[in-house]
């Protein structure tokens, strides 16, 4: 597959905002910054892809329900990396925490969100 398929391992790829309530979040964003909110159907409730005045996806904001629920609101980045399960493995070996655990967005690859011995949260991802 070519690079635009597959992104470089080590790069950052997406960024979420997981928040108790993401739709003020949005709106809060939307007049600090100038992006336009689009709902994207959680099953039940809305979170947000956010996008550049040209319309390029920049980021998502997230309710902390579902599989978000539980995660520390702050900026999450996600971190390339090519294989996931040993990924998962040095952040344990090295004195991290996985804080969710691995999980499959159907159709665009695998995630886990870990914690590093500092206490910084990111989310790793390995593409499909």
């Amino acid at each position: 597959m070519s690079d635009t398929q597959h992104p470089k391992v080590g790069t950052v790829g997406w960024r979420d905002l997981t928040v108790d309530d993401a739709e003020s979040l949005s709106a809060f964003y939307q007049q600090v910054v100038g992006w336009q909110a689009s709902p994207v159907d959680m099953d039940g409730y809305d979170d947000f892809a956010m996008s550049a005045e040209d319309g390029t996806a920049v980021a998502g904001i997230c309710h902390a329900k579902g599989g978000n629920a539980g995660l520390p609101a702050q900026w999450l980045l996600y971190i390339h990396v090519a294989d996931l399960d040993t990924s998962i493995a040095s952040c344990l070996k090295l004195g991290g925490k996985v804080i969710a655990p691995a999980r499959t967005i159907a159709g665009q690859g695998r995630f886990c969100v870990i914690q590093d011995p500092a206490g910084a949260v990111a989310a790793l991802f390995e593409a499909s």
